[in-house]
């Protein structure tokens, strides 16, 4: 057979004559080889193949079974030590091809499931079928014998399993973890797979560089993704990403919006938070980050009115900016002692905006005996500056005067895609 590009690892089950075996590291060409054989063979493997090969790789081990008819006894004699191996020479996930030509079959067994993880490659040599059958694989004369060589990728299959959970770990907002499978399976698939993992992973970062407020990077893995996607999409793809391709967009054209903005108060962050307030309730059940989360979406909120109807920065206020019965407090309660400037409490915000004749202003001083007694719930949480677990209901009734004080619709909102691969 002739020689093959260079693989970079090969491991070979073998319970048998091991001179076939020669055959096929001639053909592959591996840079590492580990052969997993019972004590018994590995005088055969320094007589029958080493003086056989027509090059030698760069390192050479072997793993013993005790017992090659025993799945439990392969499985531990080899699990633990071939990941050992792999990590020593520095071997990246999917860079192993497995031989299970003349294993047992509890040797091959337990090499497949101890090697799944790190193989992309399974193959078989072996005799061909009697004449007349149609040989299953390519024909090959291996020292003068017809024999049929198999060679599969097991990832074809097990990725559809992996991106389900990907897709899963993804929908319950462990976007590190989806990213994590996602590059899991792209490292294991064969090429023409590579690009659609690729870009799930990259949506995968995405959306947790988004629910972590890094918006630039969450934009770009962004556009990525989408336009890898997008391209899946022509040529079929999994199902459910035709579906998936408008929500992409959609949040894309968002997120584009927020960074492109030159404004210093960028309005599409109020939004924003007020939706990553919803996802810690919704999706983490995390009250107590979902209401100061929602705290600060009220403020931005705030912050963005004062700036835009009134050139106001509440972190930078004059004080002959705001209503006169404000000026003197302000003057005398707002100043920061380091920076120097005139900084506007949340109260203080929707003060001015209510002073102001501004409609949301006057909102908040009429919602304020409902909203002090939630906000002092967040205040009290371990969060904030207290000892008091925040509940469920507080969030809720926050989360509903602030769409009644601001007038923020459902639909303006982002909202994160759900998975369905």
């Amino acid at each position: 057979m002739p020689a093959e590009t260079s693989t970079k690892a090969l491991l070979i089950a073998i319970d048998a004559d091991p001179a076939p075996c020669v055959a096929t590291i001639n053909r592959l060409n591996p840079e590492h080889l580990c052969f997993f054989i019972p004590e018994a063979l590995r005088p055969k493997i320094e007589t029958d193949v080493q003086p056989n090969l027509a090059k030698l790789p760069k390192k050479w081990d072997w793993i013993i079974t005790p017992d090659p008819h025993g799945f439990g006894a392969c499985y531990k004699a080899l699990n633990q030590p071939l990941a050992d191996l792999l990590k020593v020479w520095g071997l990246k996930p999917g860079e192993l091809t497995v031989d299970l030509s003349r294993a047992t079959a509890a040797m091959a067994a337990a090499t497949g499931l101890a090697s799944l993880a790190h193989s992309s490659q399974f193959l078989t040599l072996k005799p061909a079928l009697v004449a007349g059958d149609a040989p299953a694989g390519e024909l090959v004369i291996v020292n003068g014998t017809a024999h049929t060589w198999q060679q599969d990728n097991p990832w074809t299959e097990a990725a559809i399993t992996a991106c389900r959970q990907a897709a899963e770990q993804f929908n319950k907002g462990s976007y590190a973890s989806a990213a994590a499978t996602f590059r899991h399976i792209e490292a294991r698939v064969s090429g023409g797979q590579k690009p659609l993992y690729h870009a799930f992973a990259d949506l995968a970062d995405a959306y947790g560089c988004w629910d972590r407020f890094q918006y630039k990077p969450a934009w770009e893995s962004l556009k990525t993704a989408v336009k890898a996607l997008d391209m899946a999409s022509v040529f079929g793809g999994p199902s459910g990403i035709k579906t998936l391709i408008p929500r992409l967009k959609e949040n894309l054209g968002f997120l584009e919006k927020l960074v492109m903005d030159p404004a210093e108060v960028k309005a599409a962050v109020a939004p924003d938070l007020l939706a990553n307030a919803r996802r810690r309730a919704e999706q983490d059940r995390a009250f107590d980050a979902a209401l100061l989360t929602a705290i600060r979406a009220l403020e931005a909120f705030a912050q963005v009115q004062l700036f835009k109807q009134h050139k106001i920065k509440a972190h930078d206020v004059q004080p002959d900016q705001l209503p006169a019965a404000l000026q003197e407090i302000c003057r005398t309660c707002y100043l920061d002692d380091v920076g120097g400037k005139y900084k506007l409490p949340l109260v203080a915000q929707f003060r001015a905006l209510a002073g102001l004749g501004d409609q949301m202003g006057q909102a908040y001083l009429a919602q304020w005996p409902q909203m002090k007694p939630l906000m002092d719930a967040a205040h009290r949480s371990p969060l904030g500056h207290g000892f008091e677990p925040a509940i469920a209901d507080r969030y809720h009734q926050f989360y509903a005067l602030i769409v009644k004080v601001t007038g923020v619709s459902e639909a303006s909102l982002p909202r994160f895609p759900t998975l369905n691969l």
